[in-house]
């Protein structure tokens, strides 16, 4: 499995992936970070569906996380195309044929690959906690907040929680992402498919479907990144989408054995 995690952690240092996908992770993070500060005094509210997060509220220890765990649906987002686009290449390009050449075990192959990609979402998640941090310092002078209790012991255990649960939530978001990319065997369809669902028709259902919300993955994922939420709480978040990312591995873990390796 180790030498399976070098050779796929060769393809994802390529710089034009590793610092296009930094790039991406660094200019979401600023961006939703800014607008938190800057828009704290709009109606329109300053988080995501015209929520109003105050400034009583940023001037709490968990503030500082605040812009952070708001990253994390788009750092996901990334996390899926990552994923699924590094496994269905594999069939697109015919390169599985030759990497089981050399792992004819395929499960091993496999949880190599994921633990590589894995290692780099983790570094997304980095980069993404400096850059929210380091904007939420340096915007909160405009924003005239006072951030004493950011420096507590309070806020220190915040930001190791928040920064937990929105790796698990990305890895989350880039498991779904590889399931597709087994399932579909090609980066656009399983790309397209995984973002329509989660960004566009996810909303549309639990915006219209009373409760819904608590059982659709995307927003389970979102319940996870911020720590639990009004409509549903952590556990009962944590433990659905355990379910669901375990049916749909078991699922792609048997097609990936009997399936041909060419598309």
């Amino acid at each position: 499995m180790i030498r399976v995690f070098f050779a796929e952690w060769r393809k994802l240092r390529r710089p034009t992936l590793f610092f296009g996908t930094m790039g991406s992770v660094m200019g979401v993070t600023a961006l939703v970070t800014s607008l938190l500060f800057l828009l704290l005094d709009s109606a329109r509210g300053n988080a995501r569906e015209g929520r109003m997060i105050t400034r009583a509220t940023l001037e709490m220890p968990h503030g500082l996380t605040i812009g952070f765990s708001s990253s994390a649906g788009l750092l996901g987002l990334v996390a899926l195309c990552v994923f699924a686009a590094q496994t269905a290449q594999e069939y697109t390009y015919g390169t599985l044929r030759n990497l089981l050449v050399r792992q004819p075990k395929r499960l091993t192959l496999l949880c190599g690959k994921f633990l590589a990609m894995k290692v780099f979402a983790l570094i997304t998640v980095i980069f993404s906690a400096i850059v929210s941090i380091t904007l939420a310092f340096a915007l909160s002078g405009k924003a005239k907040i006072v951030t004493t209790a950011w420096s507590t012991s309070d806020a220190r255990s915040a930001l190791a929680h928040t920064f937990l649960n929105v790796f698990i939530s990305v890895i989350a978001y880039g498991t779904v992402g590889m399931i597709l990319g087994l399932l579909f065997r090609s980066p656009i369809t399983a790309i397209s498919l995984g973002v329509a669902w989660l960004l566009i028709i996810e909303n549309i259902i639990a915006a219209t479907v009373k409760n819904s919300g608590k059982w659709m993955p995307g927003q389970l994922m979102t319940t996870i990144a911020s720590g639990g939420d009004i409509n549903s709480s952590y556990s009962h978040a944590f433990i659905v989408l355990i379910g669901y990312l375990a049916v749909g591995t078991i699922i792609v873990a048997i097609f990936f054995r009997r399936r041909d390796v060419s598309n």
